[in-house]
């Protein structure tokens, strides 16, 4: 067999190399939700404590709750960890999130329209805040994976 100069080992590290990334970084992935989910609960609004309670995370492989927001119920990718808010019980997170104008009240009298409802933003601010600091943690698990290993 010819000298190849290590051309051989070097590909397969380089091929084996997304396969130990991918086991390494879903941990990390599911944290940096964790981390965004918390944050999301924080910052929402106390009224029944439902909405707190519905904010969820979702792993690589697993499906979404039902009528979740943002995008309803699917399944999360190898590579994704998905935060959502709402479920079959509570389906109103984004009229929290971004309020809305009047509408019907509940009740006696059907056809009254109700009064404005503000904003009261929990879910993109929460998002915003913890975001830097769980793709730096992503970043770290793909760099100590790929150092881990390369000289396997």
């Amino acid at each position: 067999m010819a000298d190849d100069g290590g051309l051989a080992r070097f590909q397969q590290r380089m091929r084996a190399i997304p396969t130990v990334v991918r086991a390494a970084v879903a941990p990390a992935l599911v944290k940096g939700a964790e981390e965004v989910a918390e944050m999301q609960r924080n910052l929402a609004p106390e009224d029944s404590g439902a909405l707190k309670d519905s904010i969820t995370v979702t792993p690589p492989g697993q499906a979404t709750p039902a009528y979740s927001q943002p995008g309803g119920s699917r399944v999360a990718n190898e590579l994704e960890a998905i935060v959502t808010a709402g479920n079959e019980a509570v389906r109103y997170p984004h009229l929290i999130e971004y309020g809305h104008k009047g509408g019907f009240v509940k009740g006696a009298d059907q056809g009254a329209r109700g009064a404005e409802v503000p904003a009261q933003p929990f879910f993109w601010p929460g998002f915003r805040l913890t975001r830097k600091r769980a793709a730096n943690r992503i970043k770290r698990a793909i760099g100590k994976a790929i150092k881990d290993n390369w000289g396997k």
